[in-house]
């Protein structure tokens, strides 16, 4: 009897499978055949003319030249027309934080906000984020329970956002990353539990970052402008402590993220063998020099800085010690990034947007054209070169066979006008439209 049982649940499994692949088969696959006006598929190389790409699901399954007829991909494809327009890869913005905005409410919310609260803010902003063109963004601080389900809602398309890559931050005790300007029993409250001194706790805290759901760690090497305390924006992790996070997320399968300023901590990071540098205000000579040597990014976040000084100067709610820290690193930031991409040095994107509002990431590329970069330049930065920083260059980054449909599309050239991403007209995840002017 017991095996007369057995055979017949197998049967119904077995039927249940075939009727299920049955169908799935019956299905009409979702094609759409998007005609383009000028196509950038691969930035950093020639854009051409008249092309049409074939995207079957979430995927891009051909590039051809001239405008191909839907009806040759099946008699449900869908034609998308943007035969007028300049298209190219989803952008990647790889520094966010997409659980606020800097401004006079911050720590009214801090207390006032559940992290639930907080958690639902994210999903606006992260709709925003999408809506201007990034299709992919890295989140290099928030709360990480909201973050990591954020990231997981929108994959399973519960909620509408980019793909984020999400980080776990690692931080010493009264360094950038931990809490601070609180009463005491508060900073007991808010202290994350990835604070960490010495070489064996940074470890520790890299594996319970990992543990709970981080795709990358953030660590802070040096001070930070909005950290509410006088210490500066020097370095702050050790050499040791630095060497055990790369060493622990490397042997983990995590690239490491380094908030950096000042010129001390960039070095010490970048001896370390950390992927990327994020800011690096003060970048001199040795930390050019290291860049190259080690083959680090760096992100340099140029909206964040300029949008300190502006709220330095302007704004009320900012604390002395923080308003003295903007005005000086914010300055500082252009003149450095100048320096290193002249020099040769790995660019990524990435905003700091949070910093700068939610959904103007492109002015960041405004800011690198002004600051002597070429448009190409700006907008590799953005697509093949942050694919490359977040190791998934074989889904992301270019418009071609294979990967990932992530696609959008302005008005005119961004080659011709880098102004023409502060008015993303389509945006493409994944195969879905989410905008379509």
């Amino acid at each position: 009897m017991r095996i007369f049982y057995k055979a017949a649940s197998v049967i119904v499994a077995l039927a249940c499978s075939v009727a299920g692949q049955a169908g799935q088969a019956g299905q009409a696959v979702d094609v759409k055949v998007i005609h383009v006006g000028e196509l950038l598929a691969e930035p950093g190389k020639a854009s051409k003319l008249k092309q049409t790409i074939i995207v079957e699901g979430g995927q891009i399954k051909a590039v051809v030249s001239g405008f191909a007829a839907p009806s040759d991909y099946g008699e449900n494809a869908q034609l998308v027309d943007l035969s007028n327009s300049f298209v190219m890869p989803g952008l990647m913005d790889m520094h966010v934080h997409l659980q606020g905005e800097l401004g006079p409410d911050n720590e009214r919310d801090t207390v006032r906000l559940s992290n639930a609260d907080v958690g639902m803010k994210s999903v606006g902003f992260a709709k925003k984020t999408l809506l201007a063109g990034f299709t992919t963004v890295r989140d290099l601080g928030s709360e990480p329970t909201h973050m990591y389900a954020l990231r997981d809602g929108i994959n399973k398309g519960w909620v509408v956002g980019p793909r984020i890559i999400a980080s776990a931050g690692v931080s010493v005790t009264g360094g950038h990353g931990d809490i601070d300007g609180m009463r005491h029993d508060l900073l007991d409250l808010y202290t994350p539990r990835t604070i960490c001194d010495g070489p064996y706790e940074c470890r520790k805290a890299v594996r319970v970052g990992i543990k709970y759901g981080a795709d990358v760690i953030k660590i802070t090497a040096t001070g930070g402008v909005l950290s509410d305390t006088n210490t500066g924006t020097g370095q702050q992790m050790s050499d040791d402590e630095l060497k055990e996070v790369m060493d622990t997320a490397h042997s983990l399968g995590r690239k490491v993220a380094a908030h950096a300023h000042d010129a001390e901590g960039i070095n010490a990071a970048l001896r370390a063998g950390v992927d990327s540098i994020e800011h690096g205000s003060y970048a001199n000579a040795e930390s050019i020099r290291l860049f190259k040597k080690h083959g680090g990014y760096l992100v340099p976040t140029l909206i964040a800085g300029d949008t300190v000084v502006e709220m330095a100067k302007r704004s009320k709610f900012m604390t002395a010690p923080i308003r003295a820290k903007a005005l000086r690193v914010g300055a500082a930031m252009l003149s450095h990034f100048k320096i290193a991409y002249k020099a040769g040095v790995k660019i990524a994107y990435g905003t700091d947007s949070g910093v700068s509002r939610h959904g103007t990431n492109a002015q960041e590329a405004v800011l690198m054209k002004n600051a002597g970069m070429s448009a190409m330049a700006v907008l590799k930065s953005a697509t093949v070169n942050a694919a490359d920083l977040i190791g998934m260059s074989d889904k992301l980054g270019t418009i071609e066979a294979g990967k990932y449909a992530d696609i959008i599309a302005t008005n005119a050239s961004a080659l011709t006008d880098i102004v023409e991403l502060l008015d993303v007209d389509f945006v493409m995840k994944n195969g879905v439209i989410y905008k379509n002017k």
